[in-house]
């Protein structure tokens, strides 16, 4: 009778254990993934209120009709996709995408698509990342399957700056989210006239990231939520936290990287881009901003940023 009143009380403890782990799993896939607040909408005065030297670029383009919007229909998902673009007839095939981070959208990035067209003369496209801004979809997908999307803005560039692939020279530039999507872009197969990349303050995958953020937030060790919250998104949407890896993405990458990083990151801990700066092969460089917080390094250091960045592209573009 002890016995049999044991093995009740560990089976109703066990299915316990396991109905906190499953709903805690939902929780958290709903919590990063679904339900977290994104900036769908623009809200272009309270960036140029950040950044005032943004205003006279921006209304220059608009007075023109030169800052405009394009939407397409992605073949990795179906869905429609938007982004906004600027000609420039100074660009002599120079192109530049930026990739926004988590949460934010194409409108978030117009200060640093300002560094390239205004300073550089170049073409700027701006993509809404699945579920974000004007895009479709409804859960973020970290970067992962991010990357095949802008491997599709980046096919469609040339049509789209009118200008032929032989004398297009592009750099794709992404921040936080976008960064770990500029870097799992940099380890596929690009286009000949993909010639560098920037990554502003990326994580080294999203097990780490996540990982840091559940203990950062809830004091929870990885076992079991992590590994329970991956095995379900790979049930729902196709990919794990463990695949989801700009480390392993450039280490496969040939082409030129600029990583950039705040000394003072704690959302995307600032010691993630040292493996990811020791595992990517020549040529690379790297800048890491003394002080800065998570995305903040342009912020903090305009005319640095601006600087380095320029510095560095040139040399590819």
């Amino acid at each position: 009778m002890k016995h049999k009143k044991l093995f009740v009380t560990l089976g109703a403890t066990l299915a316990l254990f396991l109905a906190i782990v499953t709903a805690g799993s939902f929780y958290l896939v709903d919590y990063a993934l679904v339900s977290a607040e994104r900036e769908r909408n623009s809200n272009l005065a309270q960036i140029e209120k950040r950044f005032p030297e943004l205003k006279s670029w921006v209304d220059s383009l608009q007075a023109v009709g030169a800052l405009r919007d394009t939407f397409v229909v992605m073949p990795t998902t179906g869905k429609r996709a938007h982004a906004l673009f600027v000609r420039s007839p100074r660009a002599k095939g120079r192109t530049a995408v930026l990739v926004h981070g988590y949460c934010d959208n194409a409108t978030r990035m117009l200060p640093i698509a300002r560094i390239y067209n205004r300073e550089l003369g170049a073409n700027v496209l701006l993509p809404d990342l699945y579920a974000h801004g004007q895009s479709d979809g409804d859960a973020i997908q970290m970067g992962w399957k991010d990357r095949l999307d802008v491997l599709h803005w980046i096919s469609l560039a040339p049509e789209l700056f009118r200008t032929e692939a032989d004398s297009m020279r592009l750099v794709v530039h992404g921040i936080s989210m976008g960064a770990a999507t500029t870097m799992c872009v940099s380890g596929e197969q690009t286009p000949q006239y993909v010639k560098c990349f920037v990554e502003d303050c990326g994580y080294t995958s999203v097990w780490d990231e996540f990982s840091n953020e559940i203990s950062a937030r809830f004091s929870l060790p990885d076992f079991p939520l992590m590994y329970t919250a991956s095995w379900l998104v790979q049930v729902k949407y196709g990919w794990n936290f463990n695949e989801a890896s700009p480390l392993k993405q450039v280490a496969k990458c040939q082409k030129p990287m600029l990583f950039i990083h705040g000394d003072n990151d704690t959302f995307v801990p600032t010691w993630m881009v040292y493996p990811l700066y020791e595992a990517k092969p020549q040529p690379k460089a790297h800048w890491i901003a003394h002080g800065s917080k998570h995305a903040d390094a342009y912020g903090d250091y305009k005319e640095e940023y601006t600087h380095r960045v320029l510095e560095f592209v040139k040399k590819y573009m």
